[in-house]
C-alpha cells in the first residue's frame, strides 16, 4: 500500500475510540501518517455508531459532510457498527463512499441510489459477502466448503482489532478494551446481533498493552480506563466454576493486576448484578472509587420487560453499602425514558430514585425502536413527545443534584491528573464523559497535582495548586 495521509473520525462510545486507535496503528504500519485535516487526507475513515437512531443520524451526517470536504481523489471508507449492521444497504445508499467495511466483511460500492441524509436506514442486518476487509472485530467463521473458504481467506486480509498493537496515547489516560461483544439480550439493544457473543482478551494481553502505555516515553499513561460492553462479565467466557465451586470473577484479578501498573485504574459499564462485594472491594482498592452502573430504569416490571435484572430498592441498597465503605464514592448511570409499557407510576418511581440516590452523574436517553430487538415488537409504545417530556423532567432533577454535589467539593483539596493545558480531573470525573477541573495552563500535562478547589460552575470546578509543605 503506498504511503499517504489519513483522517480517522470516531463516533460513539469509548469502545469505538479503542477500535479507532487500533486501526490507526494498522494504518501507521501500512505507511500512512495522520493528516492535519480531512481536506488534506488521501484516506478518510469514519468509524460509525449504530446504537440508537440519533447515533445513526449523526454517523450519516458526518459521512456526507466529509464527502463534501475531502480532497479530490481521496478515498472515503465507512466502518464500525453502522457499516456492520447495514452492510449492503448502506453501501447502496451512499454513492459518495468508496468502501463500506464491516467487522471482517466489506463491500465496494458500484452505481448507487442517493442516500437521504435525514432518514437513516431502519432495516434488518444483511449478510455481506466476504471481501478485502481492513477491519475485523471478531474471528472470521467460514461456513462454505473448505476450498472456497481457503480461497476467500487468501483473497482477503482479516485483522482482529482486539489483538492488534496500538499507537502511543495522545493523552495521559487511555481506554483499554478487554472484551468484545455481549452475551446479554437486553430488550432494547441490537449490539449483540452485530458485535457477537462476548469474547474476552487473555489477561496477559491486556497487561502487556497496559505496560506499553505506561512505559511510553513521549506520553506515559497515568490512568487506564477498562471498558467492555459488559465489563463485569469479563473473562467468564474463558473460565468458569466447576460443580460445587464458586464461579470466579476474572475482572477482580485483572483490576488488581492493572492497578499495580498505573496510578489510576477506572472501570466503565458495570452491569448491576455483576457488582459483587469482591468487585466493590477491588474498585475501592484502586483509589478510584468511581462506579459506572448500567441501570437503565428502576421499575421492576419495566426492567423485566427490558429483560434486565434488578429494581430501585436493590440499586439503592448497593449504593448505600458502597457509600458506607467509601463516603466519597462517585456514581454514574444512564436511563431510558419511554420504553414500551412505561407508565406514569414507573416514571414517578424513577424520579423518586434519582432524588434518593443522589447520583453524581447520569445520562438520559429516549427509547429507540431498534429493528430486530425484542422491544421493537412490543405493544404499548410510548409517544415520542411524552418520552421527551419525561426525559426533560429527569434531566432537570439530575442537573440540580449534580450541581450540588460539585459545589460540595469546593474548599477541599483533591489530587488531579492534568489531561491537557488548563484541564484536569480528580478521581470523580471520567475522561470525556464528566466535568473537568480548570487549572493553570502552566501545569505539565500528565502531572498528578494536589489542588484546592476554589469554585464550581455547573459540572466544572476550578482548582489552584497547593504549595508543597
Amino acid at each position: 500500500m503506498p504511503d499517504g495521509r489519513y483522517w480517522l473520525q470516531t463516533l460513539g462510545c469509548p469502545k469505538n475510540q479503542v477500535d479507532s486507535e487500533k486501526l490507526a496503528g494498522l494504518l501507521h504500519a501500512d505507511g500512512y501518517a495522520p493528516a492535519p485535516s480531512p481536506a488534506e487526507a488521501d484516506l478518510v475513515v469514519v468509524n460509525t455508531c449504530a446504537f440508537i437512531d440519533a447515533a445513526r443520524q449523526e454517523s450519516v451526517d458526518t459521512v456526507l459532510a466529509l464527502a463534501d470536504t475531502r480532497a479530490a481523489g481521496a478515498r472515503l471508507v465507512v466502518t464500525g457498527c453502522m457499516a456492520e449492521r447495514y452492510g449492503e444497504e448502506l453501501a447502496e445508499a451512499l454513492p459518495e463512499v468508496d468502501l463500506v467495511a464491516g467487522f471482517g466483511r466489506s463491500l465496494v460500492p458500484g452505481p448507487r441510489t442517493p442516500y437521504p441524509p435525514t432518514a437513516p436506514p431502519d432495516v434488518a442486518p444483511t449478510a455481506a459477502a466476504p471481501a478485502a476487509a481492513p477491519v475485523s472485530l471478531r474471528p472470521r467463521r467460514h461456513r462454505r466448503a473448505p476450498a472456497a473458504a481457503a480461497a476467500a481467506s487468501a483473497a482477503s486480509s482479516s485483522f482482529d482489532l482486539l489483538s492488534l498493537p496500538r499507537p502511543p496515547s495522545a493523552a495521559p489516560w487511555a481506554y483499554v478494551k478487554v472484551a468484545e461483544g455481549c452475551d446479554r439480550r437486553c430488550g432494547f439493544c441490537a449490539i449483540p446481533s452485530f458485535r457477537g457473543a462476548q469474547r474476552s482478551r487473555a489477561p496477559r494481553d491486556v497487561l502487556i498493552e497496559v505496560e506499553q502505555l505506561v512505559a511510553d516515553p513521549t506520553m506515559p499513561v497515568r490512568e487506564v480506563v477498562l471498558v467492555a460492553q459488559d465489563l463485569a462479565s469479563y473473562g467468564r467466557d474463558r473460565s468458569g466454576g466447576g460443580r460445587g465451586r464458586p464461579r470466579p470473577v476474572p475482572l477482580v484479578s485483572l483490576t488488581e493486576h492493572v492497578r499495580r501498573l498505573v496510578p489510576r485504574t477506572r472501570l466503565l459499564y458495570l452491569y448491576p448484578s455483576g457488582l459483587t462485594g469482591e468487585l466493590i472491594e477491588a474498585v475501592l482498592a484502586t483509589g478510584v472509587p468511581y462506579f459506572d452502573l448500567s441501570l437503565q430504569h428502576v421499575s421492576r416490571p419495566l426492567l423485566a420487560r427490558m429483560r434486565r435484572w434488578g429494581d430501585g430498592e436493590r440499586f439503592l441498597e448497593r449504593i448505600a453499602h458502597i457509600r458506607r465503605l467509601a463516603p466519597d464514592a462517585t456514581f454514574r448511570s444512564s436511563f431510558i425514558l419511554g420504553y414500551p409499557g412505561e407508565t406514569e407510576e414507573d416514571h414517578d418511581a424513577l424520579l423518586a430514585f434519582l432524588d434518593e440516590a443522589q447520583l453524581d452523574w447520569a445520562g438520559f436517553f429516549p427509547f429507540s425502536r431498534e429493528q430486530g430487538t425484542f422491544a421493537a415488537g412490543l405493544g404499548d409504545q410510548v409517544p415520542e413527545g411524552l418520552a421527551m417530556e419525561r426525559l426533560r423532567e429527569c434531566a432537570e432533577l439530575q442537573d440540580g443534584i449534580t450541581a450540588r454535589r460539585r459545589d460540595a467539593m469546593v474548599g477541599r483539596v483533591h489530587r488531579v491528573l492534568v489531561d491537557s493545558p488548563g484541564q484536569a480531573r480528580t478521581v470523580h470525573e471520567a475522561p470525556e464523559i464528566d466535568g473537568i477541573v480548570r487549572v493553570p495552563r502552566t501545569l505539565s500535562v500528565g502531572a498528578l497535582v494536589d489542588v484546592a478547589v476554589t469554585a464550581s460552575f455547573g459540572t466544572d470546578l476550578v482548582g489552584e495548586p497547593v504549595a508543597a509543605a
